[in-house]
């Protein structure tokens, strides 16, 4: 059984287009033979230890688990695709990051710390992508709304809690806060195509 269960959720890893949690993976079985969540945890540490030689990774992100190709090869991959992996500009990064490190925060507030406006289409883009949220309004006149990041931000950035974020020391000035996700930003864009995933 334990080579069946390995079978299982490695076919079911490469065939979700997302990440897919423990109980998720639970529900691919009939009720009388679900697998105990200690079973799945041990399996999936299988899989990873499997993958050390492959050119694939198990990754852990906030939502679950998902396979993916080893980052240390998507230059190679990248390849099989004609168009540029998406850029986004300097300032949709350093808004992001903004939110990222300061949430909840205001459009407001990112434009004082910034120096200068932010376009509605710009926080609708992000808003769009799934990558923020409205979570409240602060409590000042005009009441406007506060923005954190979502977990779709977190498993696209490959990172299971904002702790994981860089360390605000790091940088030299808040005008800099947009200089570690670009990096990110291009690396995962080549992850996110190159993810195993089987025809739906």
């Amino acid at each position: 059984m334990e080579n069946k269960l390995i079978q299982i959720i490695e076919a079911a890893l490469l065939s979700a287009s997302r990440p897919i949690s423990i109980e998720e993976i639970q529900r691919l079985f009939p009720t009388d033979q679900i697998p105990p969540k200690e079973d799945i945890k041990e399996t999936l540490n299988k899989i990873e230890d499997l993958c050390a030689k492959r050119g694939v990774e198990l990754k852990r992100v906030s939502s679950g688990y998902r396979m993916q190709v080893k980052q240390s090869l998507s230059a190679y991959i990248a390849k099989l695709w004609e168009e540029k992996p998406q850029r986004y500009s300097k300032a949709t990064l350093e808004t992001l990051a903004l939110i990222a490190y300061r949430q909840p925060i205001t459009r407001g507030e990112i434009e004082q710390i910034r120096g200068v406006s932010v376009g509605t289409q710009l926080i609708r883009g992000i808003l769009e992508r799934g990558w923020i949220k409205i979570v409240g309004q602060r409590d000042v006149p005009g009441r406007p709304s506060l923005y954190a990041t979502t977990k779709e931000f977190l498993d696209y950035f490959g990172l299971q809690h904002l702790r994981e974020l860089p360390g605000l020391p790091d940088l030299p000035d808040v005008h800099s806060l947009d200089m570690e996700l670009p990096l990110e930003e291009e690396q995962k864009e080549v992850e996110s195509q190159s993810d195993l995933q089987a025809p739906h």
